[in-house]
């Protein structure tokens, strides 16, 4: 997919209809709910991930009620290993994920960083955190992590050899865990596995509770 920046902010199309008397213009605006979805898995591409399937038709909602409570987002740490791993199993379960689709999602985090003043958390999970690839996964076998607490007092978990990572108790249950570590070790030795598992679970979670969506033709 190429697409540009302008594309991106504004999808627009001009058909222009003339008769005798009068000319119709037509525009065609991107609502915001389609806008992000396009932009997120456009950012995964440019930064090498796979490509990943989209469709239009998004509603925006307009009315604060219409938004999905507080609440219902995975938590980073549920006290011990055992619990947090069925917590993430019970919200993504909710949505309609098994194991593996949990694992291939959790590998999103090759990108970016904690940032402690938002999340309570602090720091990048892999040495390249603008890259899309599988070094989520094979950090997470590879490397010794230690406990650390951050200055706003969670628990995370750094590699005792750099100090410059870090992992998330719920990143940490992915090896913990039997069934979530088969498909950690899986991806950590499949890079091409890890993108096509991610991409179809990527596009199932941007069109959960939609409806007629359709294709469109992006340039």
């Amino acid at each position: 997919m190429n697409i540009s920046f302008t594309s991106l902010c504004l999808i627009i199309t001009l058909p222009t209809t003339t008769t005798t008397t009068t000319t119709t213009t037509t525009a065609t605006i991107i609502l915001i709910a389609d806008l992000y979805t396009l932009a997120g898995i456009t950012a995964i591409e440019t930064l090498g991930g796979p490509q990943i399937g989209w469709r239009a038709g998004r509603v925006d909602a307009m009315d604060p009620s219409a938004v999905t409570p507080d609440g219902r987002l995975p938590a980073a740490d549920k006290g011990s290993p055992q619990d947090t791993a069925e917590h993430l199993r019970s919200i993504f379960g909710r949505m309609g994920f098994n194991d593996q689709e949990i694992v291939a999602l959790a590998g999103a985090h090759a990108l970016g960083r904690g940032h402690v003043n938002y999340s309570g958390y602090d720091g990048p999970w892999t040495f390249t955190p603008t890259r899309f690839n599988n070094a989520y996964f094979d950090l997470l076998l590879r490397l010794e992590w230690v406990p650390q607490t951050t200055n706003a007092g969670n628990k995370q978990f750094t590699d005792a050899k750099t100090k410059t990572l870090m992992m998330l108790p719920s990143d940490l249950v992915l090896i913990q865990d039997s069934s979530f570590r088969k498909f950690t070790e899986m991806y950590a030795g499949d890079n091409a596995k890890f993108l096509k598992d991610f991409s179809k679970a990527f596009q199932k979670l941007e069109e959960l509770g939609t409806s007629n969506l359709r294709s469109v033709k992006l340039s």
